[in-house]
């Protein structure tokens, strides 16, 4: 993965972050939002993207651009860089295969203790019921 590719094509914005902070929170836009366009990146191949976008659908909007934000420091530098972390982390987890399941045959054994319990379940419950012939 280039790296240095990669963090060519984000775009960022700024704004004020929420808070407390008192008066310098009102006058310093230390709040950063990550932009990413999936589909026009240059970096990955068209099946990587497909991966890419099936694997972080639910923070890509309708327009197809991965948005992520970070408001966690006082200072615009920390927050970008912690914005760029955040998003190779998840570029990178998301480029990884998922694993085939393999399929298991249930033991024997586990099948004959579950046969086990619900016998004796059904003897616990045969014995409550009364006898009407009475």
């Amino acid at each position: 993965m280039n790296i240095t590719g990669l963090i060519s094509e984000l775009t960022f914005k700024f704004s004020r972050s929420g808070g407390a902070g008192g008066q310098h929170v009102n006058k310093v836009s230390s709040k950063v939002t990550l932009q990413w366009d999936v589909e026009r990146s240059i970096v990955f191949a068209a099946e990587e993207k497909a991966l890419v976008a099936a694997k972080l659908s639910n923070r890509i909007n309708k327009e197809g651009v991965l948005q992520l934000e970070s408001d966690s420091d006082r200072s615009q530098i920390r927050n970008r860089e912690i914005a760029i972390d955040r998003f190779l982390h998840l570029v990178k987890d998301a480029l990884v295969p998922a694993k085939p399941r393999k399929k298991t045959k249930i033991p024997y054994t586990s099948v004959l203790k579950r046969l086990d319990r619900k016998k004796q379940q059904s003897q616990l419950k045969a014995s409550r019921k009364r006898n009407f012939e009475d």
